[in-house]
């Protein structure tokens, strides 16, 4: 080949090879920085996080970071340079999912700081307690008051009068009655059909302490809405993992009071750092199922 013509493919190699050297060193330069709503403006994760830990927190710190300063800024650039910024929730709704998720996974050590961060952002005290009622019937009583004696003592500290307004509105006599009729807001004609095809020796179960309880005495409380309980506990179900068949059946329920798929995949983004992605993606496949992509 004449030399010129080596000359000139060199020149062209080098040439592409440059090009290509700029637009990486461009790419590098700008992955630190992500477009953020809400007041994020072009910030770094890193300044993000420390903006959101600020916000929730205030200046205290984790011991982690002594410790582990990797891992931890690995948990919080994730948390709160990225999922804290993230999508259609609100800070409140944010923490009161925090708190609803440590609980159901008893993942406690940290719980305190949130109920903090709860009330820091707006959440009142009895949204806190309502949130901590509404585990029960998925996760059990003794875990439930496990979180809520953290919950009593956080409200102690910042003397917070005990206990809160009782936001009851059942009684013996209605609150089964009152109980199916919230069922029937959220799933419709399907527990009258549920009900009809119970066995007798399972309707103790299946109708009456289901209906009584679960929906009765605690979906009928005052203190948050139903669309904000029926997140919550698409949220509680989902950390708990091996529970897709009830997943599915809140996916709908969230559709039914007017929570969007948006609303749902923002708050499974909320639990990813508390659960994992194995039950994230488990509960997001849930989600896709009831309400496909169009």
């Amino acid at each position: 080949m004449p030399a010129h013509k080596k000359r000139n493919i060199s020149c062209g190699l080098f040439a592409a090879l440059f090009c290509l050297l700029l637009s990486g060193a461009a790419i590098a330069a700008s992955s630190p920085t992500q477009q953020v709503p809400n007041g994020g403006k072009n910030m770094s994760r890193a300044a993000l996080a420390e903006k959101k830990q600020l916000e929730r927190f205030g200046n205290a710190r984790s011991p982690l970071e002594a410790t582990d300063p990797d891992f931890a800024e690995m948990r919080d650039r994730l948390i709160w340079g990225e999922v804290a910024w993230h999508g259609s929730l609100d800070a409140k709704m944010q923490e009161l999912i925090t708190l609803v998720v440590l609980t159901a996974s008893q993942t406690l050590d940290g719980f305190a700081p949130h109920v903090g961060a709860a009330l820091q952002v707006g959440a009142t005290p009895e949204e806190i307690k309502e949130a901590m009622y509404q585990c029960a019937p998925y996760i059990g009583f003794p875990k439930t008051e496990k979180a809520l004696r953290l919950v009593n003592e956080v409200f102690r500290e910042k003397r917070i009068p005990l206990p809160v307004a009782s936001q009851k509105t059942v009684t013996e006599d209605d609150r089964f009655m009152q109980g199916v009729k919230v069922q029937k807001s959220i799933f419709g004609a399907a527990i009258d059909a549920m009900h009809k095809s119970t066995p007798q020796n399972q309707r103790h179960l299946l109708r009456d302490m289901l209906s009584a309880f679960c929906f009765g005495d605690v979906y009928t409380r005052k203190g948050l809405d139903l669309r904000t309980r029926e997140i919550l506990t698409f949220c509680i179900i989902s950390s708990l993992g091996g529970c897709e068949s009830q997943v599915k059946s809140h996916v709908q329920g969230n559709v039914n009071v007017g929570n969007t798929k948006e609303n749902l995949i923002d708050a499974l983004t909320c639990c990813l750092p508390y659960i994992g992605f194995p039950r994230t993606l488990n509960a997001l496949g849930c989600v896709n199922a009831v309400i496909p992509e169009n």
